[in-house]
């Protein structure tokens, strides 16, 4: 029998096809706050140690070959018991399986369909290969990433993969189980991470029509102003200034003991500004800075590593990270005040799917023919 899950998704049963980077994601912010979350992987795939990638979190998995018709079989019947579906192939691979919208809602019409890709389900692009720096690229965002004179830069894979996509999945999930407990009915989500990443920059389409926003890299957020930007310390490292309210960057430039400075709304004199500024944060050490501005508002923190980030005594107060299994991970977020602790262990097998309507016999037989593992 599955255990009993807590949280404010208690109950809500989540088939995750295996995929990469936004699925899983996805699926890990489903996980987080109580969902049963059901990996599906490749046979092959599937072992007796436990997953302990982040985003497979308090998921159980197993491995189920799609191209068997048995494997097809089983999956609807799993579907059948299930809230949730996500899906991250190229368009039309599902339906070539025989596990697309139709084919599942053929069984269950209350199944939430989540539909992750990069491009979309339509579109001349959408069934070619991608990836974030390509979705990203095609949106406009990438254009607007980078210091003034250099080419533009991306951000990782955040914007594209994790908040343009498995974030915007799932919450289309929960607008679509919000909907159902109208409707009766479940629904099919199109998350395109070209989508999810433009909508995040809403904003910045509106300010670089009106004429507000300029190029790259010369604007008061993209590092274009002295008072947001990062400089270097005496010891090669690096602190973050966010001044951006003048009361915030007096005091600053008060603890910092400067004086006669070029006026700030000038942005003539941005660059001089930031070149007495730069020349300053290099005389102390970033520990020196940090001593200096704690407990003011001066908006000027600490560069911290990632694996400083863990122990920086803000988020130690707030327990906001975790060592589980050896592995230092951020909490859910957000926090949702007196809900239970999240299930936060690796991904198991799961071995008896009685509850997702495989009776221990149908699962045996499917072991032995190689199906299911």
């Amino acid at each position: 029998m599955s255990e009993v899950r807590r949280g404010p998704l208690a109950g809500v049963r989540v088939l995750e096809l295996a995929g990469l980077a936004p699925g899983p994601f996805a699926g890990m912010m489903l996980a987080d706050h109580g969902a049963e979350v059901l990996r599906v992987d490749r046979v092959r795939a599937v072992s007796d140690q436990p997953r302990r990638d982040v985003m497979d979190r308090g998921k159980r998995t197993i491995g189920l070959d799609l191209k068997a018709p048995e494997g097809v079989a089983a999956f609807k019947e799993l579907a059948r018991h299930a809230d949730v579906v996500i899906e991250v192939f190229r368009p039309g691979v599902a339906e070539r399986l025989g596990i697309g919208p139709a084919d599942l809602h053929a069984v269950n019409e209350r199944l939430i369909y989540g539909r992750m890709t990069g491009w979309g389900q339509d579109g001349p692009l959408a069934s070619t290969a991608g990836h974030d720096i390509d979705y990203i690229a095609i949106s406009g965002i990438l254009s607007m990433l980078g210091r003034d004179g250099d080419k533009p830069t991306p951000p990782i894979n955040i914007l594209g993969d994790f908040a343009g996509g498995g974030l915007m999945l799932a919450y289309g999930v929960l607008l679509a189980l919000f909907e159902r407990e109208r409707t009766g009915k479940g629904r099919v989500i199109d998350a395109a991470m070209v989508d999810g990443a433009s909508v995040l920059f809403a904003m910045f389409y509106q300010g670089v029509q009106s004429g507000f926003w300029g190029p790259r890299g010369t604007n008061l957020l993209d590092t274009g102003a002295p008072q947001y930007d990062t400089y270097e310390t005496a010891d090669g490292l690096f602190v973050a200034v966010g001044s951006l309210e003048p009361q915030f960057w007096d005091t600053m430039v008060s603890l910092m003991g400067l004086a006669d400075l070029p006026d700030r709304n000038d942005r003539a004199q941005w660059p001089a500004l930031k070149a007495r500024l730069a020349a300053e944060f290099k005389t102390r050490t970033r520990a020196e800075w940090e001593a200096l501005f704690e407990g003011s508002d001066a908006c000027v923190s600490p560069v911290l590593s990632m694996s400083e980030a863990a122990a920086h005594p803000h988020n130690v107060a707030r327990g906001s990270f975790a060592d589980v299994g050896g592995v230092t991970m951020p909490l859910p977020a957000p926090r949702l005040l007196g809900a239970p602790d999240p299930d936060l262990s690796p991904a198991t097998r799961l071995s008896d799917l009685s509850d997702w309507g495989l009776s221990q016999e149908e699962a045996e037989k499917l072991r032995g023919q190689g199906v299911l593992a």
